[in-house]
């Protein structure tokens, strides 16, 4: 995105208007630019995103100039009617993209020349690309902070229903992907819950710290014209106008930061994609997804292979590398604008739209997955699962040590390994040769269910706290 430009009209143009090929900085120049640096400069087919950002920055400047007599009302009215006019091209398809006019701002500008002749000049005064640039910039990180915090809302709602429907049944909880404790359906699906509400914070905190306008600070320095920031500020929904005008237009922290929050979230969604997949494998068999959300082979009949998760998952890498581009752009420009920043958009762009489509997917997959309920309270109990239950036991009711009671309890698992039982079928005469004052009471806290009951802390797996948390999030959401 070119910037650095609010020169007059070349002579024998109308004052804001520009020929065929003119470029709106070219009085300073004599011949026009090479074809390897018009290919190099030219960002429009990029930055035409951000036309309904710069239509809203244009009218807001608009009215300021006119409310500060900088303006006249009728050059004023005149200006916001050939906007208005652009927008209706711009939606109905028949705007004139230009390459000639390197950006969103010059076609625009150039448009509203071509529309209402010498009054389209003034509404470049007092502002810069740079201010201009930062201004339409941050509006749409803002749009799509919004728009994410939506979607992860949505994504939410779907995984506390399904929790909600599973607060009670068992699987196993696993440590290194081993079985590690029974934990309950709903349980598991609720860390997801608390890792996508962090999320939201992250990007909610972000669009707060983002919430403040670079315009007026023009191409760095500010303007000598009387204009009201605040004004402008308030008009496009700013908490406040940036308060140093070289910070206002070659800072993109905002940028950076919701990039941040994006590859955080983004890591959040891979590992769920990636729970969905070894779950869908029939070695787990724990969950399926219904025929509209997987595919199939082109070789292999039996095969239901879970592409969306697969794709959520590879998501990640665009995302995260998103991040790493622009910090690597960012990383060594002296203070003000510099062309590099550019570059700025295209990762930004090719970030969310990869988060968009990876939040709908996977709050689909979501709402619905089909858990195999018998399966996975089958396999809750695999892998002595409930030992730590017995060395907790030991601990609580007989006063070992813990440490001592973990001695025993392995003792016990290694036994029952050589008998090819479970620890709940393990007989007590066993139990006693390891220690004798265990009774049969020790067999109340061997099984899943049992060891799922039992784990009443604030945040454990017990039914009912795992209900409560479900309540607690419902509150938070509404």
């Amino acid at each position: 995105m070119t910037s650095d430009s609010n020169a007059p009209a070349a002579a024998g143009e109308p004052e804001g208007a520009t020929g065929a090929g003119q470029t709106l900085w070219g009085g300073r120049f004599n011949a026009k630019p090479a074809e390897i640096m018009q290919a190099i400069n030219v960002s429009i087919g990029v930055d035409q995103r951000l036309w309904a950002q710069d239509l809203q920055g244009s009218r807001a400047h608009c009215r300021m100039l006119v409310a500060q007599r900088i303006l006249t009302a009728d050059d004023g009215a005149a200006i916001l009617d050939g906007l208005d006019r652009i927008e209706g091209e711009i939606r109905d398809g028949s705007f004139p993209f230009r390459a000639e006019y390197e950006d969103i701002h010059m076609n625009v500008e150039a448009r509203l020349a071509e529309l209402i002749g010498v009054p389209s000049g003034r509404l470049h005064t007092a502002r810069s690309r740079n201010d201009q640039v930062a201004t339409d910039f941050r509006l749409w990180v803002r749009d799509a902070c919004d728009r994410t915090l939506d979607r992860l809302k949505g994504l939410q709602g779907a995984l506390l229903d399904r929790a909600e429907q599973h607060a009670a049944d068992l699987m196993p909880g696993f440590t290194h992907l081993q079985p590690a404790q029974p934990v309950t359906f709903g349980h598991h699906l609720m860390a997801y819950v608390e890792m996508f509400g962090r999320d939201h914070g992250r990007f909610a905190d972000a669009r707060a710290r983002l919430n403040e306008s670079p315009l007026g600070a023009a191409a760095l320095a500010g303007s000598p014209f009387p204009i009201d920031r605040h004004m402008t500020a308030a008009e496009l929904g700013f908490a406040r106008p940036m308060a140093n005008s070289l910070d206002a237009v070659s800072d993109r922290d905002f940028a950076l930061e919701t990039l941040a929050a994006a590859s955080i979230c983004a890591g959040h969604l891979s590992r769920l994609a990636e729970e969905i997949v070894i779950w869908m494998t029939p070695q787990f068999g724990f969950v399926t997804l219904p025929d509209h959300l997987t595919t199939g082979s082109s070789i292999m009949p039996q095969k239901r292979n879970p592409d969306a998760a697969e794709l959520v998952r590879a998501k990640t890498g665009r995302i995260t590398g998103a991040l790493v581009a622009l910090t690597t752009v960012m990383k060594g420009l002296p203070l003000a604008y510099s062309k590099d920043m550019q570059e700025d958009k295209p990762p930004v762009f090719e970030a969310f739209d990869a988060l968009d489509l990876a939040l709908d997917a996977m709050t689909a997959m979501v709402a619905a997955l089909q858990p195999n309920v018998e399966r996975m309270a089958a396999a809750a109990g695999s892998g002595y699962s409930t030992a730590t239950d017995l060395a907790d036991w030991l601990a609580r009711e007989l006063n070992l040590p813990f440490r001592q009671a973990h001695h025993v309890t392995g003792a016990a698992v290694k036994r029952a390994e050589a008998l090819g039982v479970d620890l709940a079928q393990l007989p007590l005469a066993e139990l006693t040769a390891l220690e004798p004052r265990v009774t049969e009471a020790v067999y109340k806290v061997l099984s899943p269910g049992a060891s799922c009951a039992s784990r009443l802390s604030y945040g454990g797996t017990a039914p009912d706290g795992v209900r409560a948390r479900i309540a607690e999030w419902r509150v938070r959401l509404s």
